[in-house]
Protein backbone atom coordinates (compact mmCIF):
# COMPACT_ATOMS: atom_id res chain seq x y z
CA UNK A 1 0.00 0.00 0.00
CA UNK A 2 2.96 2.29 -0.48
CA UNK A 3 1.84 5.60 -1.90
CA UNK A 4 -1.79 5.22 -0.84
CA UNK A 5 -2.83 7.83 1.72
CA UNK A 6 -4.84 6.29 4.56
CA UNK A 7 -8.50 7.28 4.62
CA UNK A 8 -10.74 7.46 7.70
CA UNK A 9 -12.15 4.07 6.77
CA UNK A 10 -8.69 2.49 6.64
CA UNK A 11 -7.60 4.11 9.91
CA UNK A 12 -10.72 2.81 11.66
CA UNK A 13 -10.19 -0.73 10.36
CA UNK A 14 -6.53 -0.57 11.37
CA UNK A 15 -7.49 0.57 14.89
CA UNK A 16 -9.93 -2.34 15.18
CA UNK A 17 -7.31 -4.82 13.95
CA UNK A 18 -9.45 -5.84 10.98
CA UNK A 19 -7.67 -7.22 7.94
CA UNK A 20 -8.46 -5.68 4.54
CA UNK A 21 -6.96 -5.09 1.13
CA UNK A 22 -6.94 -1.84 -0.80
CA UNK A 23 -7.59 -1.86 -4.52
CA UNK A 24 -7.06 1.15 -6.77
CA UNK A 25 -8.98 1.77 -9.98
CA UNK A 26 -9.15 4.44 -12.65
CA UNK A 27 -12.29 6.54 -12.60
CA UNK A 28 -13.96 9.17 -14.72
CA UNK A 29 -15.63 12.11 -12.93
CA UNK A 30 -18.53 11.79 -15.36
CA UNK A 31 -18.97 8.04 -14.89
CA UNK A 32 -18.94 6.99 -11.25
CA UNK A 33 -21.01 3.87 -11.83
CA UNK A 34 -20.14 0.88 -9.65
CA UNK A 35 -20.24 -1.45 -12.64
CA UNK A 36 -17.09 0.27 -13.89
CA UNK A 37 -15.37 -0.43 -10.56
CA UNK A 38 -16.33 -4.11 -10.64
CA UNK A 39 -15.18 -4.49 -14.24
CA UNK A 40 -11.90 -2.66 -13.67
CA UNK A 41 -11.11 -4.80 -10.60
CA UNK A 42 -12.37 -7.95 -12.34
CA UNK A 43 -14.88 -8.67 -9.58
CA UNK A 44 -18.45 -9.96 -9.87
CA UNK A 45 -21.04 -7.18 -9.47
CA UNK A 46 -22.54 -8.94 -6.44
CA UNK A 47 -19.25 -8.54 -4.54
CA UNK A 48 -18.94 -4.78 -5.11
CA UNK A 49 -21.23 -2.73 -2.89
CA UNK A 50 -22.30 0.89 -3.13
CA UNK A 51 -23.15 3.13 -0.19
CA UNK A 52 -26.32 5.21 -0.23
CA UNK A 53 -27.18 7.81 2.41
CA UNK A 54 -30.83 8.61 3.03
CA UNK A 55 -33.08 10.52 5.41
CA UNK A 56 -35.51 8.49 7.51
CA UNK A 57 -38.19 9.71 9.94
CA UNK A 58 -35.79 10.13 12.83
CA UNK A 59 -32.50 10.95 11.10
CA UNK A 60 -30.01 9.81 8.52
CA UNK A 61 -29.40 6.18 7.60
CA UNK A 62 -26.91 4.33 5.42
CA UNK A 63 -27.71 1.54 2.98
CA UNK A 64 -25.19 -0.78 1.32
CA UNK A 65 -26.10 -2.99 -1.61
CA UNK A 66 -24.57 -4.57 -4.68
CA UNK A 67 -23.75 -2.19 -7.54
CA UNK A 68 -26.00 -4.36 -9.70
CA UNK A 69 -29.05 -3.78 -7.48
CA UNK A 70 -31.41 -0.89 -6.95
CA UNK A 71 -32.55 0.34 -3.54
CA UNK A 72 -36.25 -0.23 -2.87
CA UNK A 73 -37.24 2.76 -0.73
CA UNK A 74 -40.29 1.01 0.77
CA UNK A 75 -38.30 -2.07 1.80
CA UNK A 76 -35.50 0.19 3.05
CA UNK A 77 -37.94 2.20 5.18
CA UNK A 78 -39.47 -0.97 6.58
CA UNK A 79 -36.07 -2.38 7.55
CA UNK A 80 -35.09 0.97 9.11
CA UNK A 81 -38.35 1.05 11.07
CA UNK A 82 -39.38 4.26 9.36
CA UNK A 83 -42.56 5.38 7.59
CA UNK A 84 -40.51 6.57 4.65
CA UNK A 85 -36.96 6.98 3.44
CA UNK A 86 -35.78 9.48 0.87
CA UNK A 87 -32.38 9.83 -0.74
CA UNK A 88 -30.38 12.88 0.23
CA UNK A 89 -29.29 15.35 -2.42
CA UNK A 90 -25.69 14.89 -3.60
CA UNK A 91 -24.77 18.37 -2.28
CA UNK A 92 -25.67 17.22 1.27
CA UNK A 93 -23.30 14.23 1.14
CA UNK A 94 -19.95 15.94 1.86
CA UNK A 95 -21.09 18.13 4.78
CA UNK A 96 -23.00 15.23 6.32
CA UNK A 97 -20.54 12.36 5.85
CA UNK A 98 -17.18 13.88 4.95
CA UNK A 99 -17.28 11.89 1.71
CA UNK A 100 -18.04 12.84 -1.89
CA UNK A 101 -20.19 11.02 -4.43
CA UNK A 102 -18.29 8.03 -5.78
CA UNK A 103 -16.10 7.92 -2.68
CA UNK A 104 -18.62 7.37 0.12
CA UNK A 105 -17.67 4.52 2.45
CA UNK A 106 -19.97 2.93 5.03
CA UNK A 107 -16.99 3.23 7.42
CA UNK A 108 -15.49 6.47 8.71
CA UNK A 109 -18.25 8.99 8.16
CA UNK A 110 -18.23 12.15 10.29
CA UNK A 111 -20.94 10.58 12.43
CA UNK A 112 -22.00 6.96 12.86
CA UNK A 113 -25.41 6.43 11.28
CA UNK A 114 -27.60 3.33 11.50
CA UNK A 115 -26.47 1.06 8.68
CA UNK A 116 -28.51 -1.46 6.70
CA UNK A 117 -26.90 -3.94 4.34
CA UNK A 118 -28.71 -5.98 1.71
CA UNK A 119 -29.08 -9.67 2.51
CA UNK A 120 -26.97 -10.51 -0.57
CA UNK A 121 -23.98 -9.95 1.70
CA UNK A 122 -24.73 -13.24 3.44
CA UNK A 123 -24.10 -15.11 0.17
CA UNK A 124 -20.58 -13.81 -0.43
CA UNK A 125 -17.32 -14.29 1.42
CA UNK A 126 -15.56 -11.02 0.55
CA UNK A 127 -17.02 -7.63 -0.24
CA UNK A 128 -15.52 -4.60 -1.93
CA UNK A 129 -16.73 -1.07 -1.14
CA UNK A 130 -15.47 2.50 -1.35
CA UNK A 131 -12.34 3.13 0.63
CA UNK A 132 -13.37 6.72 1.27
CA UNK A 133 -12.19 8.36 -1.92
CA UNK A 134 -12.75 7.94 -5.62
CA UNK A 135 -10.40 5.39 -7.17
CA UNK A 136 -10.01 3.39 -3.97
CA UNK A 137 -11.82 0.25 -2.84
CA UNK A 138 -11.54 -1.71 0.40
CA UNK A 139 -11.95 -5.48 0.16
CA UNK A 140 -12.59 -7.46 3.32
CA UNK A 141 -14.63 -10.31 4.78
CA UNK A 142 -18.32 -9.57 4.24
CA UNK A 143 -19.22 -10.78 7.74
CA UNK A 144 -16.66 -8.40 9.26
CA UNK A 145 -18.20 -5.43 7.45
CA UNK A 146 -21.59 -6.32 8.93
CA UNK A 147 -20.12 -6.71 12.42
CA UNK A 148 -17.91 -3.61 12.27
CA UNK A 149 -20.70 -1.32 11.04
CA UNK A 150 -23.19 -2.93 13.46
CA UNK A 151 -25.46 -3.22 10.44
CA UNK A 152 -28.89 -4.73 10.21
CA UNK A 153 -29.08 -7.15 7.28
CA UNK A 154 -32.28 -7.53 5.26
CA UNK A 155 -33.99 -7.26 1.89
CA UNK A 156 -33.67 -3.68 0.60
CA UNK A 157 -33.54 -4.18 -3.17
CA UNK A 158 -36.08 -3.99 -5.96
Amino acid sequence: MAGIKKTNAMRMLDSAGISYDVQEYDFDENDLDGHHVAEFLNLPYEEVFKTIVAKADDGYVVFCLSVDDELDLKKAARLAGSKRVELIHVKELLPLTGYIRGGCSPIGMKKKFPTYIDEMIELIEDVSFSGGQRGLQIRMKASELVTFTEATVGDITV
